[in-house]
């Protein structure tokens, strides 16, 4: 048992407060931290934002803000939030409804916001090119077009993107439709319906959040050491009905998540980045990148805790096919690299779900899901072939950005257009990592479907509409997608590694789709 203390450790490039209270963090490869549960806070969950109705059309009112929140004890840290210090209310959509949102900014200086995996004209995309001046107010307007599915939304500013997502600016979107009604899923929100935002955090000895403090940090991608869930630290959920479904959201950095519960017990998978998938997938662990979203329904009918904790993963930190990679960087001294920040094999607890003694029965979980349309690679009429690499430069190792981040040898211009898609065009998109790590790959406008991973059929998992695809090392992954419905000769959509320091240092792309 670990009880409530503070443990501080020094780190390479500075002290940070690595463990202060119960279930905090434990060491690289040890086993779950255990808390008890007088120690553990009521998991937060994000207020639903259902708008407002004005003549036909769905508004939201969003505020950018700057706030203190107190995640440690005693400490209080400078945070970005949305309508609140830190994170952002869930907006709850519906597929063929008109949709305006204001956003004013509220935090001093320019930045954006991304609506991650809608399908929506570039205009209101929300990337680098809609930058939000210090106390204006950008109003997009677009007709929601998407399966029903958990989305997100987050900054997206040219070089800033890492920063202002690390400080808390993120919050969920749930998208509902005609057919998922009659599914009879756990759809309560707040009840047997919850959204869990998962982002790991480094802190200062004074309370406030460490980001690129070490050479590691801007090559991997920034990870932290303590684990925030809807923004607390080990929370505890009291479940009142037999099965409980989690919507996962990676909101973090760099970190990837290998998720399974401490008793081993086994889960289904009900649906990916955009969709619902075709059936539930039952498994007992679940690979999540950041900017991936998943989610699953587990059974506490049993009425025994259920502790969703972090497992070691060698694939997702890259260094379970290392050899294939491009670029400047061995393997020895990238495995170095990975044991100064405590690698990807660090485990956390994530939630403690503890069951009522009186459970409400929930229904059986529909053994068909939806039904998505499989796209063929012969329904394509072009490939197009991306390539991740990572120089790391001289302008790396110096710790100044740059350095190498590149796809198809180029690193990110706000002034050049890397491809032109026609519209109505079904394209395959050849993602080939080149690079010594893992990257997530996330296309901007569309909602695709994996073909294959180095010629193999894609996982249970990934069988339904994504947006973000993790492709590790050496690996190459096949998409296949349309290019439907807005078409824009002016303003770019972007794709982009969503490891957010790799996408801040240049490994970024943009793309128009042109009628």
């Amino acid at each position: 048992m670990i009880t409530r203390r503070t443990v501080v450790t020094g780190l390479t490039a500075g002290v940070a407060l690595t463990a202060l209270g119960a279930g905090l963090r434990s060491a690289p490869g040890a086993g779950p931290v255990q808390a008890r549960s007088d120690n553990l806070v009521k998991l937060p969950i994000p207020p639903l934002d259902k708008g407002r109705v004005e003549s036909g059309v769905r508004i939201f009112d969003l505020a950018l803000q700057r706030g203190q929140a107190q995640f440690l004890p005693g400490l209080s840290t400078p945070t970005l939030g949305i309508n609140g210090p830190y994170l952002g209310p869930t907006l709850n959509l519906t597929d063929g409804e008109q949709v305006e949102i204001r956003v004013k900014n509220g935090i001093g200086e320019p930045t954006t916001i991304h609506w991650h995996g809608l399908h929506i004209p570039a205009r209101a995309d929300g990337g680098p090119h809609q930058v939000i001046e210090p106390g204006k107010t950008w109003t997009p307007t677009f007709k929601v077009k998407q399966n029903a599915g958990m989305f997100w939304y987050h900054p997206h500013l040219m070089h800033k993107t890492g920063l202002h997502a690390y400080l808390g600016m993120a919050g969920a979107m749930i998208v509902n439709d005609q057919r998922t009604p009659d599914l009879a899923l756990p759809s309560d929100y707040g009840v047997d319906d919850i959204p869990l935002v998962l982002q790991d955090k480094r802190f200062n000895r004074d309370g406030s959040l460490d980001y690129l403090s070490s050479m590691p940090d801007r090559m991997m991608g920034m990870k932290g050491d303590v684990l925030l869930v809807n923004g607390a630290i080990a929370p505890q959920f009291k479940a009142t009905t037999g099965k409980v479904r989690l919507r996962l959201l990676n909101g973090s950095n760099a970190r990837i998540y290998n998720l399974g519960f401490a008793d081993d017990r086994m889960f289904q998978i009900i649906a990916g980045d955009g969709s619902l998938l075709r059936a539930p997938f039952k498994t007992n662990r679940v690979v999540i990148s950041p900017g991936e979203r998943t989610e699953i329904i587990v059974d506490v009918s049993d009425q025994k805790m259920a502790e969703l904790v972090t497992y070691p993963h060698e694939a997702a930190d890259g260094m379970g096919m290392m050899g294939g990679g491009g670029g400047m960087m061995g393997g020895g001294m990238m495995r170095r690299m990975m044991g100064m920040m405590g690698g990807d094999n660090r485990r956390f607890q994530v939630l403690q779900i503890q069951p009522s003694s009186a459970l409400k029965a929930s229904p059986a979980i529909p053994s068909k899901l939806i039904q998505i349309p499989l796209m063929k690679a012969s329904d394509a009429s072009n490939t197009r072939r991306f390539v991740l690499e990572m120089g790391m430069g001289p302008m790396m190792m110096m710790g100044g950005g740059g350095g190498g981040f590149t796809i198809n040898g180029r690193e990110m211009d706000m002034k050049r257009i890397d491809e032109r898609v026609k519209l109505g065009a079904t394209e395959i998109w050849e993602v080939v990592n080149k690079s010594p790590m893992a990257h997530p790959f996330h296309i901007h406008d569309i909602q695709f479907q994996i073909l294959d991973r180095n010629g193999k059929p894609p996982r249970g998992q990934e069988t339904g509409l994504k947006d973000t695809v993790l492709v590790g090392a050496g690996e190459t992954v096949r998409v296949i997608a349309k290019f439907e419905d807005y078409a824009d000769p002016e303003r770019p959509y972007m794709y982009h590694c969503h490891i957010l320091e790799h996408e801040d240092a240049g490994m970024m792309g943009q793309f128009t789709v042109e009628a």
